[in-house]
């Protein structure tokens, strides 16, 4: 198979599975970013030296959240996941080991293996803080004290570090543990150039002066155990801050400041120890401090640690022996003192190191009850220098034990591959390190045990020790001895063979603890220090037990591979890619190395040596059925397919399993060779017929251009014939019209010269004619302009003064009327007598109604009488006009022709005379004619302005008409509601007396000052929220007056029972299904006109709306009925929208029991008060609870604090239900989405076999859109529920586009995550799925789906550039721009790079696009938002409250019947439709 161009992200589907296919691949996938690959079930992490944060976030941990081990695309949550779900599913522990050189960056791949871990099992938190937080706040501790600077990184972890992390039986985490296993102790003592000790001795050298002058302390320089080496300092790194930044982990972690304190004390001692040297006494073999310089540093060990100087030179410098008849002590010489000294100081940093590890546990929290956990180990990995001693040693030998391990999970992976597929697997051999682990460990002859043997004797040195070992091992294939060194020795490890230097050896593995040590320092006066060495049982003090680091290496050792024998075991390998640590350098030896010596190409050997190439049946036809596509076609299984393809082609030792073909090392490249020959042979033939079809198509179109060509010279010949014949024909032409045009001119010049006289003998004649008549006009002008403004101003004066006369005999009559009304209205009677006038009144209105008609119609008809005449009387003039112009046209024509009769000069001048005198009694006759004339204009002038004043009169009176008709109306009305509230009043007073009657036999001490504040209370609070009848009856001062004794004797039992009862039963009533009028829910406008006609917005304290709440979030308990939240979130919004346009807040919430208090004193005035006050634009919709108008007309209510706070509950439900609905739609949809991002293998392996198979491909592309017609199909019986419910378009058009948002970034993220879903296939598969949903959002209009269609534009984009061909000629601008305007550079960056075609072969971009992309990318890494290619998914709630008020329809209320629960009930009977 060829290599994609962004690799495999399993090398395991490699053809060539050998090393150099293996690093190319790594080195391709690390020039992408893509820092994790797979190899079989081990992860490989590549070091990027730089932040990823897109890698770590949220959203991608929710990504790899129970996705199958393979799916997504190699990741160390896809590890951590694996163990979790195991865990969870078979009850068994894992564990998870991360190894690597230094700086290939285990810590961090831990740190995110637990926060992924922490993630899935729960956040238990202890103290405000979880487990992993903890545990990796521990970490500061633990590096300070267990981290150094080694050759090959500066932070290097000396100690193996197993965190368990515990879970309950529900999978949360309940606890945790960190084990630390081989701590490096011989560092404390000697260290090497250019290495440096422990953390901790630097960090206190660098601590604040106060601390370094208590401790006296100084340059690490001054220090033997520091000066071993010349590198004091790390380059980037501030000693000081550490410090600090160690002390405050440590107030986290739970260390107190007095254990702090004690800490210090103690690492200040170790270094004043390393300090004391000594020098021979007097005695033989003895030894003393050699100058005062050493004594200082003794005498401040013995302050730090709170003991005896004396006591604790005699410790280091003498021994105790212990015999039967006495006890003898001991000197010691000065290189026993110098082993002495540093023995103390490597058990007391172990001592305290240990402690340390103690303690973090206990502030961590173990849980005792834990079943089960899952480990996370980090061990230092194979090491291999120019030097190498005792601790590489122990180092490689650890990795070797570790590596066995990890070469028997591998072969039982393999074997437990070929037991599921029955496969023959008895021959394959198995790669085992056992000798070099029984070279190291076996026991008696092991290197360990001779090395123990030789530090128990005192006269052995590093010489005898070599010898010993070369003795031993001479014969022994894993042990070399070098040519040119007496002490070193080689072994030849799993990772290659090492040469270790046994200078040391033997110092560096002593580690008893001496009993003089052990008395000394727990007899010390500091308590820390006293519990750092506890008492010893008797026996164990009574002799020296020998004790060495490489036995309890030994020992540790076999405990942690028993805790990971106990354990499913998962392998991450972490890689350093240079030693520069830097990002995108890639060294490949180094790496090989390191891949060689994390066991990756033992794991490659062990598959190597079975099958290591296998693919799934559908995979293997897709790819290879052309090399037999007799046999594809066929109607054959496809295991059947597969084994007759490898038989035609020959190929032996191949097996078939159950579901895929296993491949014998190289067959999988033969058959790709074989594939690429049946390709180029089809390649030649395409070629070969284009070829053909191009020079068939050069010659047609050279025959064509030939012929085109011949006719093109023709024509030209032609055209220059019939050139010359146009030249000669154009000359005749010119000089005929030359010779015209001179005639013509001298005829022009002769015409001109006539025409400029007559035109000037007539323009003389006219301007004088034109001047008369100007004159004339304009005093004809004057004259009517100023007989109008005359007119004007005697017209607006006398009406003026009409309209104030009127006025004011009106306002008189009505001041009269207005307190004849109010002494009327003083007792309840007036009523009566104001129906009786009102009634006159109306008949009297009525009675002048009829007169103002009749005058109408009398005065239209005079009009039209007088009109008739005028226009009679100027046809008539209009007939003399004409007559007398024609009249006149005859004498000037008479008069012309005597001219022209006339005889000669003689008679000439009698004629002249003759005519004359004609003419001038003609003229004479027409301005007599003219002024007669003139005078019938002005009567029909005057005519037209009396005409247009009568008809602004008649207007005038229509207007009043229709005022008086409208007041009559508005009296009638007002009639029938004082008949009705006069009604009322009788009956509330029948009632009253009745109650008092009952009560009048009682005691005096019911007419107690409470009923009368009862009473008072309701008058005083403006309204009782269950009738406002009785409240407006109760202000009346009349009725209080004459019921007093009734009032006074009113029980206890208010209205508001009544009005708790009505409550009571709309809540009962709106608990039910009430349905909609129409598109209108009832429960809402049968709540909404309950609480106008209570007056609930105006009240202070009410329960109404708490009930209304409480029964609504009854309602939606079940939030999986999605019939039950579309009914309510109809209702809340349709109430909302009506709360919107009535509610307004108070502006002063003092002012409305004063302005109660300022109305009217009687029912009668206030009523006329609410009349008057009433807006001129709003109808009064609320009188006698009755709702004229729709939405537009309601009026706004003063709402008070429950009320606002009602409408604010009620948008939070709005919100709440809209969530859950939209969720609802998501947890439905989000199965069939991961099926629909990717076709169904079956259906794609179906397509192979040929396009014959008709009935089979269309049953197949049925198939690929089963789960596409799912979601259609959801949407679709979603939609359904939302308009049966009538929710409003708007609300529906919100949730389908934050529908197809969550459906665009999860297609969107699962196409990034997945390599396998960008194939140009599968983009077709998609594209078909879009289609169908493009197909619904047309069938749902735009009215419902809006624009939830343009919320797929990243996966539409993201498909669409799947699909287009000839990939590699498109530049980058027009991906970025015309393809794929929407995504990033790193969202095309990661598509251009896993695309693959898997049905024509093609590539993806040009390599040229893929670098200026990866140009780009490097320019924005700084920005962590454009580093992260993933979307978020938007949750929150898209509009508010003005957004529905602006958006939604008006309602009408107003003909809502009320259910039948309420329809009888006489407290309810505002809600019934008035008839008009």
């Amino acid at each position: 198979m060829e290599a994609p161009a962004g690799g495999v992200d399993d090398m395991t589907k490699l053809s060539y599975l050998h090393e150099p296919g293996v690093l190319q691949n790594l080195k391709i996938r690390y020039e992408l970013n893509e820092i994790y690959t797979y190899t079989g079930n081990i992860l490989i992490a590549i070091n990027p030296f730089q932040r990823l944060p897109h890698l770590y976030d949220a959203h991608m941990m929710q990504q790899y959240k129970g996705a199958p081990f393979g799916e997504l695309s190699p990741h160390v949550f896809a590890v951590a996941d694996v163990a979790y779900r195991a865990m969870i599913n078979e009850g068994k522990s894992n564990s998870i080991l991360v190894s690597g050189e230094s700086g290939a960056g285990k810590t961090e791949t831990t740190k995110m293996l637990m926060r992924y871990l922490a993630f899935l099992g729960g956040r238990v938190a202890t103290e405000g803080r979880t487990v992993e937080q903890q545990v990796l706040e521990s970490n500061p501790v633990l590096e300070a004290f267990g981290n150094a600077k080694t050759v090959r990184n500066n932070n290097s972890s000396r100690f193996g570090k197993f965190v368990e992390i515990q879970f309950d039986k529900q999978g949360r985490i309940s606890g945790a543990a960190i084990r630390t296993y081989l701590l490096e102790r011989s560092r404390v003592c000697q260290i090497s150039d250019p290495e440096r000790n422990y953390h901790c001795f630097y960090l206190l050298c660098a601590a604040p002066q106060e601390e370094i002058e208590k401790y006296k302390l100084g340059n690490p320089k001054s220090f033997h155990y520091l000066n071993q080496s010349n590198c004091y300092e790390l380059v980037g790194v501030s000693d000081a801050h550490d410090y600090l930044a160690t002390r405050r982990a440590m107030d986290i972690v739970g260390i107190s400041g007095k254990e702090q304190d004690a800490i210090f004390r103690v690492v200040a001692a170790i270094l004043h120890l390393g300090n004391i040297e000594f020098t021979k006494g007097k005695e033989i073999d003895s030894s003393v401090p050699k100058d005062e310089k050493s004594k200082f540093h003794l005498n401040m060990t013995a302050e730090l640690l709170m003991c005896d100087p004396r006591a604790l030179e005699d410790a280091l410098c003498k021994r105790v022996m212990i015999t039967p008849e006495e006890v003898i002590k001991r000197s010691l010489d000065p290189l026993g003192a110098t082993v002495s000294r540093d023995g103390l100081a490597k058990t007391i940093y172990s001592r305290l190191f240990d402690w340390l590890v103690d303690k973090i546990n206990v502030s961590i929290g173990q849980d005792p009850n834990s079943k089960s956990l899952i480990g996370v180990l980090d061990i230092y990995g194979f090491e291999s220098f120019k030097a190498n001693s005792f601790e590489q040693f122990c180092i490689n030998f650890t990795n070797e034990k570790l590596q066995q391990h990890f070469n028997q999970h591998v072969f039982k992976m393999e074997q437990e591959e070929y037991t599921k597929e029955a496969i023959d697997w008895s021959y394959i051999e198995f790669v085992d390190n056992q000798d070099v682990l029984d070279l190291i460990e076996k026991k008696p002859g092991g290197i360990v045990a001779l090395l123990d043997e030789a530090c128990m004797f005192p006269k052995s040195t590093h010489e005898t020790f070599a010898n010993k070992l070369y003795q031993t091992f001479k014969n022994h294939k894993r042990f070399i001895k070098p040519k040119l060194s007496r002490t070193d020795f080689t072994i030849a490890h799993y990772a290659g063979e090492v040469l270790y230097q046994s200078d040391q050896f033997l110092d560096k593995n002593k580690d008893y603890v001496v009993p003089e040590h052990q008395d000394l320092l727990s007899a010390s006066k500091c308590s820390f220090v006293a519990g750092l060495f506890p008492l010893l049982p008797e026996e164990t003090t009574k002799s020296s037990k020998f004790s060495s680091i490489g036995s309890r290496f030994k020992l540790q050792l076999q405990q942690l591979m028993e805790t990971l024998s106990s354990t499913e075991p998962h392998y991450i390998r972490c890689v350093k890619p240079n030693n520069l640590l830097k990002p995108a350098i890639f060294e490949n030896v180094n790496i090989m190395q390191q891949l060689r010596c994390g066991g990756v190409l033992e794991a490659i050997r062990i598959s190597c040596a079975g099958y290591p190439t296998r693919r799934a049946f559908f995979e293997f036809i897709n790819r290879f059925g052309v090399l037999a596509p007799e046999i594809v076609e066929g109607n054959h299984d496809e295991k059947v397919i597969c084994g007759k393809i490898l038989e035609k082609k020959g190929l032996k030792g191949f097996q078939i399993g159950k579901t895929k073909v296993f491949l014998r090392a190289g067959q999988m490249a033969e058959l790709d060779a074989r594939r690429a020959e049946v390709l180029s042979n089809a390649a030649k033939t395409i070629q070969h017929r284009i070829r053909t079809h191009n020079a068939r198509k050069q010659f047609i179109a050279l025959r064509k251009a030939t012929i085109h060509v011949q006719s093109l010279w023709r024509g030209r010949l032609a055209c220059k014939f019939f050139e010359s014949m146009k030249r000669e024909a154009g000359a005749v032409k010119i000089q005929k019209n030359i010779r015209r045009y001179q005639a013509r001119k001298g005829y022009s010049k002769l015409r001109v010269s006539g025409l400029v006289l007559q035109t000037g003998l007539r323009a003389m004649a006219a301007r004088k004619e034109f001047r008369f008549r100007k004159q004339t006009k304009a005093a004809i002008i004057m004259q009517t302009r100023w007989r109008c403004h005359r007119a004007s101003s005697y017209y607006k004066k006398l009406k003026r003064a009409s309209i104030v006369s009127q006025c004011r005999w009106r306002g008189r009559i009505a001041r009269r009327e207005l307190r004849k009304l109010k002494m009327a209205a003083r007792e309840t009677g007036a009523l009566k007598e104001a129906k009786d006038k009102l009634e006159k009144h109306v008949e009297e209105l009525t009675w002048r109604l009829q007169l103002e008609k009749r005058l109408r119609t009398d005065l239209e008809e005079a009009k039209t009488q007088e009109i008739t005449k005028l226009q009679n009387s100027l046809q008539s003039m209009q007939i003399k006009i004409d007559e007398t112009s024609a009249l006149l046209v005859k004498e000037r024509e008479a008069a012309r022709k005597a001219i022209e009769e006339a005889p000669p000069v003689i008679k000439e001048k009698q004629v002249i005379v003759e005519d004359t005198k004609r003419i001038d009694s003609l003229t004479g006759e027409v301005e007599s004619l003219k002024a007669s004339l003139h005078l019938e204009e002005q009567r029909a002038d005057n005519s037209e302005r009396r005409y247009a004043e009568a008809q602004e009169s008649i207007e005038e009176k229509q207007k009043k008409l229709q005022e008086t008709e409208g007041k009559v109306h508005q009296l009638l009305e007002s009639l029938s509601r004082l008949e009705e509230k006069l009604t009322n009043l009788e009956s509330e007073n029948q009632v009253l007396r009745q109650q008092a009657v009952s009560v009048s036999m009682a005691p005096n001490k019911f007419l107690s000052g409470r009923s009368k504040s009862i009473v008072q209370r309701s008058a005083e609070g403006g309204h009782i929220v269950g009738d406002p009848k009785p409240a407006l009856d109760m202000h009346s001062h009349s009725i209080i007056q004459r019921d007093h004794p009734e009032v006074e004797e009113k029980p206890q039992k208010s209205l508001n029972e009544k009005q708790q009862e009505n409550q009571e039963l709309l809540i009962r009533c709106i608990a039910q299904h009430l349905g909609f009028a129409g598109n209108r829910p009832i429960a809402a406008c049968i709540i909404y006109k309950c609480l106008l006609q209570w007056r609930s917005f105006e009240v202070e304290r009410t329960s109404v709306f708490d009930r209304i709440i409480q029964t609504i979030g009854n309602a939606i308990e079940t939030q999986d009925n999605n019939d039950v939240l579309a009914y309510w979130l109809s209702n809340a919004s349709t109430l909302l929208l009506l709360l919107q346009r009535t509610l307004k807040a108070s502006g002063a919430a003092g002012m409305a029991p004063q302005r109660r208090r300022s109305s009217s004193a009687t029912l009668f005035g206030r009523m006329t008060q609410s009349f008057r006050g009433t807006p001129q634009g709003v109808n009064l919709s609320f009188v006698n609870g009755g709702l004229n108008g729709g939405v537009d007309t309601l009026r706004q209510v003063e709402a008070k604090y429950p009320a606002l706070l009602f409408k604010q509950q009620l948008t939070a439900y709005v919100e709440k239900i809209y969530g859950m609905i939209r969720d609802n739609l998501k947890k439905e949809i989000s199965p069939l989405l991961g099926l629909c991002i990717q076709a169904p293998r079956i259906s794609r392996a179906s397509l192979v076999k040929g396009s014959s198979r008709s009935l089979a491909n269309s049953a197949a592309q049925q198939a690929l859109i089963a789960h596409w017609q799912g979601i259609v199909k959801s949407l679709g019986n979603f939609l359904n529920t939302l308009k049966a419910n009538h929710v409003p378009p708007f609300l529906v058009r919100k949730v389908f586009t934050q529908i197809f948002s969550f459906i665009n970034v999860q297609l969107f993220n699962s196409l990034l995550l997945r390599r396998e879903c960008c194939s140009f296939s599968n983009g077709e598969y998609v594209k078909a799925g879009l289609a169908e949903l493009e197909h619904w959002c047309y069938k749902a209009t735009d009215e419902y789906a809006g624009s939830a269609w343009d919320e797929l534009k990243h996966i539409r984009q993201a498909i669409g550039f799947l699909v287009i061909h000839q990939k590699p000629k498109k530049t980058l601008d027009e991906i970025s721009h015309d393809l794929c305007p929407v995504l990033s550079i790193q969202q095309l960056y990661r598509i251009s790079t896993m695309y693959w075609d898997d049905k024509y072969g093609t590539h993806s971009v040009s390599s040229e696009v893929i670098s200026n992309m990866r140009v780009l990318m490097t320019e924005d890494s700084n920005n962590a938002v454009s580093n992260s290619f993933l979307l978020d998914d938007d949750s929150s709630i898209p509009f508010s409250v003005d957004d529905i008020s602006k958006s939604m329809e008006q309602i009408d209320i107003l003909d809502i019947e009320p259910p039948p629960l309420i329809h009888e009930n006489s407290g309810f009977s505002f809600l019934l439709p008035r008839a008009d």
